[in-house]
């Protein structure tokens, strides 16, 4: 009897290698093949736990091709670990489509639990934890991130935001122009050297990234 595969969504480290749970280095260390976004940045926390299994890449642009090709695997019944950059598989990355595909064709999917970049922001940023809402990457242009803040100003909720640095500058100043100089928090380099929180007016945390390059993926709280 052909029995299929198991697709494992395995949370890794957002910064700190040491952040990954003893299940997550069993199962990496347990499938055949390894899908992630960027194999090169994979391989790092691979040699760092001793581990070598196939890679292949699943990322925004091969997303369709290689997710026929995954099924195609799992239906023979090898194992895949599907991991992102950074955090949990799914959550803002295209991952979340792949887990759809795959539970649509009746195949197991599998969640290994861990990081996830927004949850350790939240809890350190002094605001409300008990009701949020995690909006992702806001829209690219201004005109359309603006009406998009314009109908979650009057949300009670603690908002949060991912953002990129070289977009960070022209999201404050939209976050500003709509919601006024509201406290706002930002949380850069999570568990790495360099981590950051800023808890301050939202005029006041533009300044600090016009005077100095923003670098490192950011997290916004408002």
């Amino acid at each position: 009897m052909n029995t299929t595969g198991t697709l494992f969504i395995v949370a890794t480290p957002i910064g700190n290698l040491k952040d990954i749970t003893y299940r997550a280095v069993e199962v990496l260390s347990d499938v055949d093949i390894i899908a992630c976004e960027d194999t090169r940045h994979t391989k790092i926390l691979l040699e760092h736990y001793q581990i070598k299994k196939p890679l292949i890449s699943y990322y925004e642009y091969n997303k369709i091709k290689r997710t026929d090709t995954i099924i195609a695997y799992l239906k023979d019944g090898k194992n895949i670990a599907l991991v992102s950059d950074a955090g949990t598989p799914g959550i803002s990355d295209p991952g979340a489509g792949l887990i759809k595909k795959v539970l649509e064709e009746d195949l197991k999917v599998e969640v290994i639990p861990g990081p996830t970049a927004f949850i350790p922001a939240l809890v350190a940023s002094g605001l409300p934890t008990h009701k949020f809402i995690f909006e992702g990457f806001l829209p690219a242009k201004s005109g359309a991130r603006k009406k998009h803040l314009e109908r979650l100003k009057e949300e009670k909720r603690t908002l949060i935001f991912y953002e990129s640095p070289h977009r960070i500058c022209r999201t404050l100043e939209d976050i500003k122009a709509v919601f006024g100089s509201r406290h706002i928090v930002i949380a850069r380099e999570l568990t790495k050297k360099f981590e950051e929180i800023i808890r301050a007016p939202a005029d006041a945390v533009l300044e600090i990234f016009k005077n100095r390059k923003p670098k490192g993926e950011f997290i916004i709280l408002v």
